[in-house]
């Protein structure tokens, strides 16, 4: 049996890839996970209630775009959050991120562009559906460094114009996975207008936009609104996981131009999973309510604060702008997870898992990423096994 050549060269997915390389090590201490990106803070008072009341809303056939209240909520919020006044024409529901930043390459990159194949821009390291996604439709996935020369942030500007001519899409990242970085109002300026002129949809993935150290981060909706650029150059993507604790709830949306948002609900009536209608009256509740998310990004701040004071003095060290992600430096990511594995019994994910290896070199070799998601005493715990071990 023959299998299809275009996913020949993707790399065997992080985590199993970290079992494989932790788990014949015996752990030096009670284990403690500190590897994926699953939030252990509680879940709001009122999904329960809510799934309860619709129970017998499991047996219809939901809608694939949303259900119109849910797409109000949304748009509420993207109004409230971003000032941008999007109709429900503009925005779809989406089963988790995931499926949308996936599809989005089905559903906007063309087959060829400029007479040749083309690329799909993301940074490098990244979400790991960005190259699977570009690899499904027959793009060239480019790997940009985003690296601490570059603000963790990739420079899309600073390449060649023949290959930006070739791009479909390009995908970035605010805050940043796994850097923790925030794309500045003028940086995405300079995106939406590279888009422009090179003539590609930049697909922003926000879903870690609520969970921030200082200020708010600004968002591609708002900028794209603000500078008078084309909708279609914009498509956002976030979800309930993160700003509200609710990733087995696989609920988020994608906005973007009426057009693109168009070819996003045909696709998804063919291939897609609608969400469930209890979920979605829960989703549309969890939007328009910020005084759980307000108290989620307080638990945060406070453990943003809490991991500098551990590795405060360590050479390197950058606390995250957002998201829940310190990117420590390390010499090597594998030794490194291998040495706080067998000698404390934290796990955490090497960086060259989350990057590709471009010209001989792996941006997130020299680094691993630590998820700050369990409960306060448990994560600080398990820094300080972190920097005992590797820190001294």
């Amino acid at each position: 049996m023959t299998f299809p050549e275009r996913f020949s060269n993707l790399p065997e997915y992080a985590f199993p890839r970290l079992r494989k390389l932790l788990d014949p090590h015996p752990a030096g201490g009670e284990p403690v996970t500190m590897t994926i990106g699953e939030p252990q803070h509680a879940i709001p008072e009122f999904v329960a209630p809510i799934l309860n009341a619709h129970m017998a809303e499991f047996n219809r056939y939901p809608p694939n775009e949303g259900t119109p209240g849910l797409l109000a909520a949304i748009a509420g919020w993207i109004r409230l959050r971003y000032g941008a006044d999007l109709g429900p024409d503009r925005i779809m529901v989406l089963n988790g991120t995931r499926e949308g930043l996936f599809d989005a390459c089905l559903a906007l990159c063309p087959e060829v562009k400029q007479g040749q194949q083309p690329a799909v821009l993301m940074p490098n390291p990244f979400y790991q559906p960005y190259a699977a996604a570009a690899l499904a439709v027959g793009a060239e996935p480019v790997f940009v460094p985003a690296t601490a020369a570059t603000g963790f942030l990739p420079d899309y500007e600073g390449l060649p114009r023949a290959l930006l001519d070739r791009v479909g899409v390009a995908y970035v990242c605010s805050p940043a996975n796994p850097q923790g970085a925030v794309a500045p109002r003028d940086y995405l300026a300079g995106l939406i207008r590279l888009a422009e002129r090179h003539d590609f949809v930049l697909l922003s993935d926000e879903c870690y936009s609520e969970i921030w150290r200082d200020h708010p981060p600004v968002g591609a909706l708002e900028v794209a609104d603000a500078i008078g650029a084309d909708p279609e150059r914009v498509v956002v993507m976030n979800s309930l996981s993160k700003r509200s604790n609710l990733a087995g709830l696989r609920s988020g949306f994608v906005a973007g131009g009426r057009e693109a948002i168009a070819r996003f609900r045909q696709l998804r009536a063919y291939g897609g999973a609608p969400l469930p209608l209890p979920v979605q009256h829960v989703s549309q509740r969890a939007w328009g309510d910020e005084a759980h998310v307000e108290a989620n990004r307080a638990l945060y701040q406070e453990k943003f604060r809490l991991a500098d004071r551990v590795f405060s003095g360590v050479q390197g060290y950058q606390g995250p702008e957002g998201g829940f992600f310190l990117w420590l430096p390390v010499d090597d990511g594998e030794a490194a997870a291998i040495r706080v594995w067998r000698e404390t019994g934290v796990r955490v994910l090497p960086g060259a898992y989350l990057a590709r290896e471009v010209a001989g070199h792996n941006p997130g070799k020299g680094y691993i990423r630590v998820a700050m998601v369990a409960p306060k005493e448990e994560m600080q715990g398990g820094l300080r096994k972190i920097r005992a071990c590797l820190y001294g």
